[in-house]
């Protein structure tokens, strides 16, 4: 092969080197375009799927706070069931604590992990519960998330609401056919059993740890 020939190979190599590096970093500046003049929108929507959550278990007119910014991540935490570390959110009132809302894990779900956010007063009252995801058997197990829940009227995960947890000794956390308190769908005793037992560990849990889950400064 002539030396010219090398030489328009060579250069043709090169000239293709450029332009696919050319091509990748003009690419990859669209991107980084891209991803900055969406992600106020898409931070906006994550923020506001927490709190239709949030707002679910928590009256809004309980606290004053900015609840997404009042948070602290938690290390993995048996008692809330959780192998991965989770959030608590802090509610306050004229500066004043006033509720918790935290992420759980039933681990012992039918058909594997139920999810849930619940919330509590400094008191101890539970104001809601809420399953965030499962796996349920459809139709059967399925009716711990409300809108799948025939009785729209009275769901069943809406037995929690209103509880004190100092005024419901231990041994109600159950449901009735474990001799508690909780009713359940006939067939379907191991996931509301799940859930029950979850809750009763959450809300144990924010009870005994409120005052330093309080007392920590905010999530960065």
């Amino acid at each position: 092969m002539s030396e010219a020939k090398v030489y328009s190979a060579s250069t043709m190599a090169v000239r293709t080197a450029l332009t696919l590096f050319l091509f990748v970093v003009l690419f990859t500046g669209l991107l980084a375009g891209a991803y900055q003049w969406t992600r106020p929108a898409i931070e906006t929507s994550l923020a506001e799927e927490k709190m239709a959550f949030i707002n679910e278990v928590l009256p809004a007119s309980s606290y004053d706070n900015d609840l997404l910014s009042d948070t602290l991540e938690l290390a993995p935490e048996p008692e809330l069931g959780q192998k991965m570390p989770s959030k608590v959110y802090r509610a306050r009132k004229a500066g004043q604590p006033a509720a918790l809302v935290l992420e759980a894990v039933a681990p012992d779900g039918y058909a594997g992990d139920i999810r849930l956010v619940l919330g509590i007063t400094a008191s101890g009252d539970v104001t809601g519960v809420r399953v965030v995801q499962h796996k349920e058997t459809p139709g059967l197990g399925d009716y711990i998330e409300p809108r799948k829940d025939k009785n729209k009227a009275n769901p069943w995960i809406g037995q929690f609401t209103g509880l004190n947890y100092p005024g419901v000794p231990d041994g109600e956390w159950r449901v009735k056919k474990d001799q508690g308190r909780f009713d359940f769908h006939a067939g379907a005793t191991v996931t509301p059993r799940a859930v029950v037992k979850a809750v009763h560990k959450a809300v144990r849990y924010a009870m005994a740890h409120q005052n330093e889950l309080f007392a920590q400064e905010a999530e960065k």
